[in-house]
């Protein structure tokens, strides 16, 4: 005999009480996802040419959480105006309309570059730099920026969190030793996304998200 999924049960009973009374049964609170983004690289088909040769193609290394994206094999060099250089920078896959590179605000001070904090995609005037791979050199013009925090949302939840595409929210997080809020929070609205915060390396240590009890989203009044 099969037994009945427990939250399946639970869920259809729920939704006939609610119906026997003609009412709607409360939406559900998402599964909120928060994770640290780590230095990357977005690459163009042209440049990904330059770089690794004519017809590679990028392999998955990594499946990430939103559907279809992926941390590649491929891995290529940033070089910045001090002689310092970080090796071994991951492009994520697949590939975009556009070059760009994601850091930290540690990553761009290693190197000696300005960098601003910017939508990804918006990366008009923003650093270049020399990206070294395999095959051969790119010296972006720009493309290099800090990604603004942001949440992937899906129109559901931002329905369930009475938001819109291109508003901020705030982020808290709260672990053993502090509690941190992150305001200016990106929401992005997409039918695929799934439920999912995105902060950067020294965000992520600054709140010790590595052992955060409770993560939660707010929104901004």
């Amino acid at each position: 005999m099969v037994t009945p999924n427990r939250n399946l049960v639970a869920s259809l009973v729920r939704q006939a009480v609610f119906g026997q009374l003609g009412k709607t049964p409360p939406a559900q609170t998402p599964v909120l996802v928060v994770n640290s983004s780590a230095r990357h690289m977005h690459v163009s088909p042209e440049n990904m040419e330059i770089l690794f040769g004519k017809g590679y193609e990028l392999k998955p290394h990594k499946w990430l959480y939103q559907e279809g994206q992926y941390a590649s094999t491929a891995t290529v060099t940033l070089a910045g105006p001090r002689d310092r250089i970080i090796p071994n920078l991951r492009i994520l896959g697949p590939c975009r309309n556009l070059t760009q590179i994601e850091l930290s605000f540690s990553d761009a001070v290693f190197l000696g570059l300005d960098i601003p904090v910017r939508a990804s995609g918006d990366i008009a005037g923003t650093t270049g730099g020399v990206v070294i791979g395999p095959k051969g050199v790119v010296e972006l013009k720009e493309g290099i920026i800090r990604a603004a925090r942001h949440v992937h949302m899906s129109p559901a939840d931002a329905a369930f969190y009475g938001v819109k595409a291109g508003e901020h929210m705030t982020l808290v997080v709260e672990s053993e030793k502090c509690t941190t809020r992150l305001d200016d929070m990106l929401v992005r609205v997409d039918p695929s996304f799934k439920l999912e915060v995105h902060i950067d390396t020294d965000e992520a240590n600054a709140c010790w998200l590595s052992q955060a009890k409770r993560c939660e989203l707010v929104r901004n009044r």
